[in-house]
């Protein structure tokens, strides 16, 4: 697990988007699992910029993202792939039929997990996952006490996840309790994995997942078992781990040896 520091979450963002680039470039043909919520947006921001400024092509990219709620259409405002939608596809030369959500609406969800599951085997797998990582260490809607060897399947949200994004649904509206969620071990199969975070309220979370145990009460401390995950955290995010200072240090020697020797070793396929 690589960790990397930074003074602040725009920073972050152009590091993170150096990292997707690279991959797109590389390969063209890349297929990028991605997820929602406020903290990859600054990176879908960045991604769009270069496409409109530096000519970045999404043209052979295909996607899958995380997860989904059961019992909302895709066409629903709150749906994940409205948000995807609005805040990437529609602002990039991405074929809409090569960016996969899963359906919420399948007349039985228990059969959209396998069927996700083979759609990702089919696209060669998940050459690089960005994720994002709740208060509570979830990493999708794997809530904590999620199985480290779950795959993608129908999934209970906690109170405090339906608490959370209660705000983004009117009073007497329906809010979705179940969710739709790649598992665990589908996200530990990806080649090579992004996780963001910033903000001091993910601390907690942030500490739990890098130096806590391996433990299904932070899911995301699965992310320890991966051999090519990086962290990419800002300050405040970072400011309950232990070993801070050293991750910093770390990533200065690193950053020297891939300049001098393996500059393009990020890289996956």
């Amino acid at each position: 697990m690589e960790v990397l520091i930074f003074p602040d979450a725009q920073s972050l963002a152009r590091k993170s988007a150096d990292l997707v680039e690279s991959q797109i470039k590389t390969f063209p043909d890349s297929v990028i699992g991605l997820a929602t919520g406020s903290t990859p947006l600054d990176l879908y921001e960045e991604l769009i910029r270069r496409h409109n400024e530096h000519d970045l092509s999404f043209a052979g990219v295909k996607t899958f993202n995380l997860d989904e709620y059961v019992g909302i259409s895709a066409n629903h405002p709150q749906s994940y792939r409205t948000f995807m939608d609005e805040n990437l596809f529609n602002k990039i030369d991405i074929e809409k039929s090569n960016t996969q959500v899963p359906d919420g609406m399948a007349e039985n969800p228990l059969k959209v997990g396998p069927d996700y599951e083979k759609r990702i085997q089919d696209a060669g797998g998940i050459d690089l996952q960005v994720l994002g990582v709740g208060t509570d260490g979830h990493i999708g809607f794997n809530e904590p006490t999620s199985s480290l060897r779950s795959i993608t399947r129908v999934k209970t949200l906690t109170q405090q996840t339906i608490e959370d994004n209660s705000r983004f649904f009117q009073p007497d509206e329906f809010q979705p309790k179940l969710a739709i969620t790649m598992g665990i071990k589908t996200i530990l199969d990806a080649r090579r994995i992004l996780l963001l975070a910033h903000g001091e309220n993910k601390a907690d979370a942030v500490r739990d997942m890098v130096e806590g145990p391996l433990s299904a009460f932070c899911p995301a401390s699965a992310l320890q078992l991966h051999q090519r995950t990086t962290i990419l955290i800002d300050e405040p995010a970072a400011s309950k781990l232990t070993l801070k200072e050293y991750y910093k240090f770390v990533g200065e020697m690193q950053d020297d040896l891939v300049r001098k020797h393996r500059p393009s070793d990020w890289i996956t396929r």
